[in-house]
């Protein structure tokens, strides 16, 4: 009997994942260009090894049993592993990341980033640019999990968290709490107590981080919750009067100033959050050539207050 490092290669894995994606044997077999007995036996191969089921063949349908969804989770970050390193070869080689990767908490303004983008592009670098959106501690987990190079983040940043982890601040973000005119919030007295919050739905946002309970702020014991999976959806909803919040000042102001968010103060202490960037800094290895480009941009005030949405354009 083969082992089990005998059979989880990188191919083996990569082919359960089209079975996943495609939903049958036949079919991943068509997109392979195999036979679908030759797909089987290995499948059978690997479930030999391991000495446990993948697929439930009770049906038609190629569904995963609780060991065969494990094994593609865990079979996804080995194949990411391993992309990581041919992307580390290649960076080596030229200097610049094959692909360079940014996490970009739902807090920062899209329109600065995408600016900074167009003006990395307009060097017609080698590289691949991503951008990933995240929110809360999902941010730093896309960098200290390896799915990002540099990340944008305000919530679950510490020094020192994780080996190798750079900061530098960007600027502090407050928050205010803020209803629709027609909510029943609204006309209270202020300043809202916890009680009289609690008793009312809240907008909240969806921590990104696929690890663990994520980071909640903001939210009462035994509140009714509304959750969505932006900072645009959770202003949205607001302002459509389906629950109450803390949203940021500079995403919320043009609203107030217009009627369509009303102030509230509140009894708790005002909500402000350190926004900051962060990166992994390699032992005996120099920064690739898209992140020093990116970090020398960030050094820059006029870009780091673009980025909590002070003003427009980043005056590159």
């Amino acid at each position: 009997m083969l082992m089990p490092r005998e059979v989880l290669t990188p191919d083996a894995l990569a082919m359960l994942q089209t079975i996943e994606r495609t939903g049958s044997f036949a079919a991943a077999a068509r997109a392979m260009n195999v036979v679908p007995s030759a797909l089987t036996y290995r499948v059978r191969q690997i479930e030999d090894a391991l000495d446990v089921l993948l697929f439930d063949r009770r049906s038609r349908q190629a569904r995963l049993t609780e060991a065969g969804a494990e094994l593609l989770r865990e079979g996804g970050r080995l194949l990411a592993d391993i992309d990581a390193v041919a992307n580390r070869v290649k960076r080596v080689a030229t200097g610049w990341e094959a692909q360079f990767t940014i996490a970009v908490d739902s807090i920062i303004n899209r329109v600065t980033v995408m600016e900074l983008c167009e003006a990395f592009f307009a060097m017609n670098p080698p590289t691949r640019l991503k951008l990933r959106d995240e929110t809360l501690s999902g941010t730093l987990e896309a960098l200290t999990s390896g799915q990002a190079d540099l990340a944008f983040a305000g919530m679950g940043v510490e020094s020192g968290s994780s080996a190798g982890l750079q900061r530098e601040n960007i600027g502090e973000v407050r928050f205010i709490f803020a209803v629709a005119p027609h909510h029943p919030l609204a006309g209270e007295a202020e300043p809202l107590s916890d009680e009289l919050i609690r008793r009312h739905r809240a907008v909240a946002i969806a921590d990104s981080n696929p690890r663990g309970a994520g980071i909640t702020t903001g939210l009462l014991p035994g509140q009714d919750v509304f959750t969505v999976t932006s900072l645009a959806a959770k202003l949205d909803a607001q302002v459509r009067g389906m629950g109450a919040g803390f949203l940021p000042v500079c995403l919320a102001q043009p609203y107030v100033d217009s009627g369509r968010l009303v102030v509230k103060a509140v009894e708790r202490t005002e909500r402000q959050v350190q926004i900051s960037y962060v990166w992994l800094k390699r032992e005996r290895s120099e920064p690739g050539r898209a992140l020093q480009w990116w970090l020398e941009q960030l050094k820059r005030p006029v870009t780091r207050r673009a980025l909590l949405g002070e003003r427009s354009g980043v005056g590159i």
